[in-house]
């Protein structure tokens, strides 16, 4: 079966400065995180790689990393950009970035036909994740609901940064493993006692050290992407926020779906340590990382051969 990993890319210029330059290089050869996501997806099975990138920093991007790629993976490329909108829609004065998540998958529409898996670029998750992902892509299990998807639940300890707070989407699952919310929670940090603290009040109850984390990765099939266009519309329309901030996000939407029973996720734990520069002072521990992972064996020191 052909699987494919879809790698969200459009808001890199935006969180380093112009274009895609400023992408750490955290590998010996000047491996980005990208590169090491991709490896560990070709070894789990998916045999495509969709980039939604901006047009403005295709030509930097293929140069850094999708012109490389390609000698090993089918790639394929879809644009996110704020004018891309349904029939019947404006985009409003004053708005300047685009639309969040779900618009950035929309994107996708008629280039992934097959069973995907959603990461973010810049973001790396370990092998494990994506062999899980996988083989639940795989087996049998599409009739579970209208909508059946899975996630990777990673270990909140797994998740933290050294060098300051951390925004987590904690997971609540019922008896079976399935997802049944998820809790947007602010200010997480492991404080002087060495236990967890967090700004939002709805979850000082239950947080600790071992909650599952949704990293925004995702496992799910193409009729998804066709309940996102008709769902874009309806936000677009929808005047209850703000026209200039608001976006149309993957967590709401398949929360919403599981409000409504259309959906069931598979919550799939993943032991494996979760790490990405939410802070300038992070590169120097992502590049640790990778050198540690590199001597234990989990990676060549040349990535690409």
């Amino acid at each position: 079966m052909n699987t494919t990993l879809i790698i969200m890319a459009a808001g890199i210029g935006s969180r380093y400065g112009k274009g895609i330059k400023q992408l750490a290089k955290i590998g010996p050869h000047d491996e980005i995180i990208m590169d090491y996501s991709i490896y560990d997806a070709i070894e789990a099975g998916f045999n495509k790689v969709v980039f939604i990138i901006r047009k403005d920093i295709e030509k930097e991007f293929k140069e850094v990393i999708g012109n490389r790629i390609q000698q090993y993976i089918q790639v394929e490329y879809v644009y996110q950009e704020i004018t891309h909108i349904p029939s019947g829609c404006s985009v409003p004065e004053g708005r300047v970035k685009p639309w969040g998540t779900g618009q950035a998958i929309l994107a996708c529409k008629g280039i992934v036909n097959e069973p995907f898996v959603i990461i973010n670029a810049d973001d790396y998750y370990g092998k494990l994740a994506f062999k899980k992902l996988h083989d639940f892509l795989i087996s049998a299990n599409q009739e579970q609901s209208e909508f059946t998807m899975a996630m990777a639940g990673f270990i909140l300890k797994n998740t933290l940064s050294d060098n300051g707070t951390v925004t987590r989407g904690i997971c609540v699952e019922d008896a079976d493993g399935y997802l049944h919310r998820v809790i947007e929670t602010k200010g997480i940090i492991r404080n002087d006692h060495g236990t967890i603290d967090c700004d939002t009040e709805e979850s000082k109850d239950i947080i600790q050290e071992n909650n599952r984390v949704s990293m925004n990765m995702w496992a799910g099939y193409p009729h998804f992407i066709d309940y996102l266009e008709n769902g874009f519309k309806e936000f677009l329309l929808n005047k209850n926020d703000d026209p200039l901030t608001k976006e149309y996000l993957l967590p709401i939407i398949v929360d919403q779906l599981i409000k409504s029973k259309r959906a069931s996720v598979k919550v799939l734990e993943t032991t494996d340590k979760w790490f990405g520069v939410t802070y300038p002072e992070d590169k120097q521990a992502v590049q640790d990382s990778i050198q540690e992972l590199i001597h234990q064996g989990v990676y060549p020191e040349k990535l690409w051969k």
